[in-house]
Protein backbone atom coordinates (compact mmCIF):
# COMPACT_ATOMS: atom_id res chain seq x y z
CA UNK A 1 0.00 0.00 0.00
CA UNK A 2 3.00 2.54 0.70
CA UNK A 3 4.43 1.52 -2.41
CA UNK A 4 1.33 2.49 -4.58
CA UNK A 5 0.45 6.06 -2.51
CA UNK A 6 4.68 6.62 -2.98
CA UNK A 7 3.87 6.32 -6.67
CA UNK A 8 0.89 8.06 -6.78
CA UNK A 9 2.81 10.85 -5.33
CA UNK A 10 5.55 10.26 -7.91
CA UNK A 11 3.53 10.51 -10.66
CA UNK A 12 2.48 14.28 -10.28
CA UNK A 13 5.24 16.68 -11.23
CA UNK A 14 4.87 20.38 -9.70
CA UNK A 15 6.38 23.01 -11.55
CA UNK A 16 9.01 25.71 -10.57
CA UNK A 17 6.00 28.21 -9.06
CA UNK A 18 4.80 25.61 -7.03
CA UNK A 19 8.13 24.05 -6.07
CA UNK A 20 8.74 27.54 -4.59
CA UNK A 21 5.28 27.76 -2.76
CA UNK A 22 6.12 24.41 -1.22
CA UNK A 23 9.68 25.36 0.12
CA UNK A 24 8.04 28.48 1.72
CA UNK A 25 4.73 26.50 3.09
CA UNK A 26 7.63 24.31 4.88
CA UNK A 27 9.52 26.99 6.19
CA UNK A 28 6.65 28.98 7.64
CA UNK A 29 5.62 25.80 9.17
CA UNK A 30 2.39 25.77 6.82
CA UNK A 31 1.99 21.81 5.60
CA UNK A 32 0.78 22.29 2.35
CA UNK A 33 -1.05 19.76 0.63
CA UNK A 34 0.75 16.88 -1.45
CA UNK A 35 1.16 17.19 -5.17
CA UNK A 36 -1.41 14.07 -5.80
CA UNK A 37 -4.06 16.16 -3.66
CA UNK A 38 -3.34 19.16 -5.49
CA UNK A 39 -3.63 17.62 -8.93
CA UNK A 40 -6.95 16.44 -7.89
CA UNK A 41 -8.25 19.63 -6.53
CA UNK A 42 -7.36 21.16 -10.17
CA UNK A 43 -9.15 18.20 -11.94
CA UNK A 44 -12.31 19.20 -10.04
CA UNK A 45 -12.25 22.72 -10.81
CA UNK A 46 -11.93 21.72 -14.18
CA UNK A 47 -14.32 19.10 -14.42
CA UNK A 48 -16.67 21.46 -12.84
CA UNK A 49 -16.20 24.84 -14.72
CA UNK A 50 -15.41 26.51 -11.95
CA UNK A 51 -15.93 30.25 -11.53
CA UNK A 52 -16.33 30.62 -7.81
CA UNK A 53 -13.81 28.52 -5.35
CA UNK A 54 -13.79 29.08 -1.56
CA UNK A 55 -10.48 27.55 -0.04
CA UNK A 56 -10.10 27.93 4.18
CA UNK A 57 -6.49 27.40 4.68
CA UNK A 58 -4.70 29.87 2.50
CA UNK A 59 -1.00 28.30 3.80
CA UNK A 60 1.35 29.50 1.26
CA UNK A 61 -0.36 28.98 -1.41
CA UNK A 62 -0.02 25.43 -2.89
CA UNK A 63 -3.64 24.34 -2.99
CA UNK A 64 -4.48 27.77 -4.19
CA UNK A 65 -2.16 27.45 -7.31
CA UNK A 66 -3.66 23.98 -8.25
CA UNK A 67 -6.99 25.59 -7.92
CA UNK A 68 -6.54 28.37 -9.90
CA UNK A 69 -4.86 26.17 -12.50
CA UNK A 70 -8.39 24.17 -12.78
CA UNK A 71 -10.57 27.24 -12.14
CA UNK A 72 -12.08 29.17 -15.29
CA UNK A 73 -9.86 32.12 -16.14
CA UNK A 74 -13.25 34.58 -15.33
CA UNK A 75 -12.84 32.77 -11.98
CA UNK A 76 -11.99 33.85 -8.06
CA UNK A 77 -10.51 32.32 -5.55
CA UNK A 78 -11.65 33.21 -2.20
CA UNK A 79 -9.05 32.33 0.47
CA UNK A 80 -9.17 32.52 4.30
CA UNK A 81 -6.49 32.43 6.62
CA UNK A 82 -5.99 33.79 10.01
CA UNK A 83 -2.50 34.51 9.83
CA UNK A 84 -0.84 37.04 7.45
CA UNK A 85 2.41 35.68 6.99
CA UNK A 86 1.13 32.71 5.50
CA UNK A 87 -1.35 35.37 3.09
CA UNK A 88 1.79 37.26 2.45
CA UNK A 89 3.45 34.33 1.41
CA UNK A 90 0.45 33.36 -0.84
CA UNK A 91 0.13 36.35 -2.74
CA UNK A 92 3.74 36.21 -3.69
CA UNK A 93 3.64 32.53 -4.96
CA UNK A 94 0.09 33.90 -7.15
CA UNK A 95 2.11 37.25 -8.08
CA UNK A 96 5.36 34.91 -9.55
CA UNK A 97 2.58 32.31 -10.92
CA UNK A 98 1.39 35.36 -12.80
CA UNK A 99 -1.98 34.99 -11.79
CA UNK A 100 -4.58 38.60 -11.91
CA UNK A 101 -4.98 40.32 -8.60
CA UNK A 102 -8.75 40.32 -9.64
CA UNK A 103 -8.75 36.60 -9.39
CA UNK A 104 -7.99 36.31 -5.79
CA UNK A 105 -9.62 37.44 -2.69
CA UNK A 106 -7.29 36.52 0.02
CA UNK A 107 -8.95 37.14 3.66
CA UNK A 108 -7.29 37.01 6.85
CA UNK A 109 -9.75 35.99 9.72
CA UNK A 110 -10.97 32.80 11.33
CA UNK A 111 -13.16 30.91 9.17
CA UNK A 112 -15.82 30.33 11.08
CA UNK A 113 -16.47 33.53 11.15
CA UNK A 114 -15.90 34.77 7.81
CA UNK A 115 -17.90 31.67 6.08
CA UNK A 116 -21.36 32.78 7.33
CA UNK A 117 -20.88 35.70 5.54
CA UNK A 118 -20.45 34.41 2.58
CA UNK A 119 -23.37 34.10 -0.08
CA UNK A 120 -25.55 30.72 0.42
CA UNK A 121 -25.69 28.49 -2.72
CA UNK A 122 -22.87 31.07 -4.90
CA UNK A 123 -19.86 28.88 -4.99
CA UNK A 124 -18.71 25.85 -7.25
CA UNK A 125 -16.55 24.32 -5.26
CA UNK A 126 -15.13 24.78 -0.91
CA UNK A 127 -12.25 23.42 -0.45
CA UNK A 128 -11.53 22.59 3.59
CA UNK A 129 -8.01 22.43 4.96
CA UNK A 130 -8.15 23.63 8.88
CA UNK A 131 -8.59 21.94 12.33
CA UNK A 132 -9.93 18.53 12.11
CA UNK A 133 -11.44 19.70 15.36
CA UNK A 134 -13.86 22.17 13.69
CA UNK A 135 -14.79 19.82 10.41
CA UNK A 136 -18.24 19.31 11.83
CA UNK A 137 -18.54 23.08 11.61
CA UNK A 138 -16.78 23.42 8.18
CA UNK A 139 -19.41 20.59 6.85
CA UNK A 140 -22.22 23.21 7.82
CA UNK A 141 -20.66 25.86 6.43
CA UNK A 142 -19.25 24.29 3.30
CA UNK A 143 -22.56 22.79 2.10
CA UNK A 144 -24.79 25.81 2.66
CA UNK A 145 -22.60 27.72 -0.08
CA UNK A 146 -22.41 24.81 -2.37
CA UNK A 147 -24.38 25.85 -5.91
CA UNK A 148 -26.75 22.46 -7.31
CA UNK A 149 -23.32 20.20 -9.10
CA UNK A 150 -21.12 21.56 -6.54
CA UNK A 151 -17.97 19.56 -4.30
CA UNK A 152 -17.21 19.73 -1.09
CA UNK A 153 -13.74 18.47 -0.36
CA UNK A 154 -12.38 18.02 3.56
CA UNK A 155 -8.32 17.76 3.54
CA UNK A 156 -7.45 15.54 6.19
CA UNK A 157 -9.85 13.06 6.42
CA UNK A 158 -7.88 10.06 7.77
CA UNK A 159 -5.69 11.46 10.35
CA UNK A 160 -2.24 9.69 9.64
CA UNK A 161 -4.99 6.68 10.14
CA UNK A 162 -6.76 7.08 13.67
CA UNK A 163 -10.45 7.71 11.79
CA UNK A 164 -10.56 4.22 10.75
CA UNK A 165 -8.94 2.37 14.01
CA UNK A 166 -12.11 2.42 16.82
CA UNK A 167 -9.59 2.09 19.28
CA UNK A 168 -8.40 5.73 18.49
CA UNK A 169 -10.96 7.86 21.00
CA UNK A 170 -9.32 11.48 20.74
CA UNK A 171 -11.66 14.80 20.10
CA UNK A 172 -10.05 15.03 16.96
CA UNK A 173 -10.30 12.24 15.93
CA UNK A 174 -14.55 11.53 17.13
CA UNK A 175 -14.69 15.37 15.28
CA UNK A 176 -13.46 13.94 12.18
CA UNK A 177 -15.70 11.48 11.99
CA UNK A 178 -18.68 12.84 13.11
CA UNK A 179 -18.15 15.42 9.98
CA UNK A 180 -17.69 12.47 7.64
CA UNK A 181 -20.99 11.18 9.18
CA UNK A 182 -22.95 14.52 8.90
CA UNK A 183 -21.58 14.33 5.13
CA UNK A 184 -22.75 10.00 4.83
CA UNK A 185 -26.32 11.05 6.24
CA UNK A 186 -26.84 14.49 4.39
CA UNK A 187 -29.35 13.05 1.67
CA UNK A 188 -28.43 16.29 -0.98
CA UNK A 189 -24.57 14.68 -0.86
CA UNK A 190 -23.07 11.65 -2.63
CA UNK A 191 -19.95 11.61 -1.19
CA UNK A 192 -16.10 9.41 -1.35
CA UNK A 193 -13.36 8.79 0.65
CA UNK A 194 -10.44 9.89 -1.34
CA UNK A 195 -7.20 7.00 0.44
CA UNK A 196 -4.66 10.52 -1.06
CA UNK A 197 -2.67 12.64 1.20
CA UNK A 198 -4.04 11.86 4.66
CA UNK A 199 -7.60 11.31 2.93
CA UNK A 200 -9.68 13.27 1.20
CA UNK A 201 -13.53 13.52 2.04
CA UNK A 202 -15.28 14.54 -1.37
CA UNK A 203 -18.79 15.10 -1.37
CA UNK A 204 -21.21 16.38 -4.51
CA UNK A 205 -24.02 18.41 -4.06
CA UNK A 206 -26.98 16.89 -5.80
Amino acid sequence: MERNLAYVEESVVEDEVLLDARERATELGAAPVPASVGALLSMYAQMLGARSVVEVGTGAGVSGLWLLDGMREDGTLTTIDSEPEHQRAAKEAFRTAEIAPARTRLINGRALDVLPRLADGAYDLVFVDASPMEHPLYVEQGVRLLREGGAFILNNALLGGRVPDQSQRDPATQAVRAATRAIAENRELTSVLIPIGDGLLCASRG
